[in-house]
């Protein structure tokens, strides 16, 4: 195993990937890579190059991708992966996990989540500070659920959406692959098509 934590972004998300990594306290050290030559220390921690150095790094490095925007995340979480990168999962020691819950590579859960037994989260993905999933959730691949986000029971989740921050999904709903649910939206019927949607209860813009 590789005692190195290599993230990929060192800004706002970053840097709280960087904090939970600290907090596992399982890396000798972490350093960041980020496309903003400008920036060369974040909390300590040192910017040793850009993003396009990062398959340099797959042989002494765990490599973790530290940015918010799914599109983003995904194109290089899918590079590395390609290339044979070692990928974490990381966990909050805070954040509270049921029984048999599956939580895939490069994905990222912050402090106060709860996630209940049974569920499955795909790779890649940010469970955001203080949300919740209930029971029986699947959420996809490259999924943001922002903080406070809150899931009910049996919820289905298709690949990058975006829950924005303090939404509400009712139990037994399923959700579009590449949907945004705006900040503090109601979901209580399925959304079958991508788009945006907002209000209580949501309808598409």
């Amino acid at each position: 195993m590789k005692n190195k934590l290599l993230i990929i972004g060192a800004s706002g998300h970053g840097k709280v990937v960087a904090d939970i990594a600290l907090e596992m306290n399982k890396w000798s050290s972490i350093e960041f890579l980020d496309d903003n030559k400008t920036i060369k220390n974040v909390m300590g921690l040192d910017v040793i190059g850009s993003s396009k150095d990062m398959l340099n790094y797959i042989d002494e490095y765990e490599i973790f991708v530290g940015i918010g925007d799914n599109a983003i995340r995904k194109r290089i979480y899918e590079k590395l992966k390609s290339a044979g990168a070692t990928i974490p999962i990381l966990i909050h020691p805070n954040a509270v996990i049921g029984s048999e819950v599956s939580i895939e590579s490069g994905t990222v859960v912050m402090a106060g989540v709860v996630i209940n037994c049974c569920t499955q989260i795909g790779q890649a993905c940010i469970i955001n500070t203080g949300s919740t999933v209930d029971h029986d959730n699947s959420i996809g691949d490259y999924v943001h659920m922002s903080p406070g986000a809150r899931l009910a029971g049996t919820v289905k989740v298709g690949q990058e959406s975006w829950l924005g921050i303090g939404s509400v999904v009712s139990n037994n709903i399923n959700i579009s692959s590449r949907s945004i649910v705006g900040a503090g939206s109601v979901v209580i019927k399925n959304i079958n098509e991508p788009g945006r949607y907002v209000g209580t209860p949501v309808r598409r813009l």
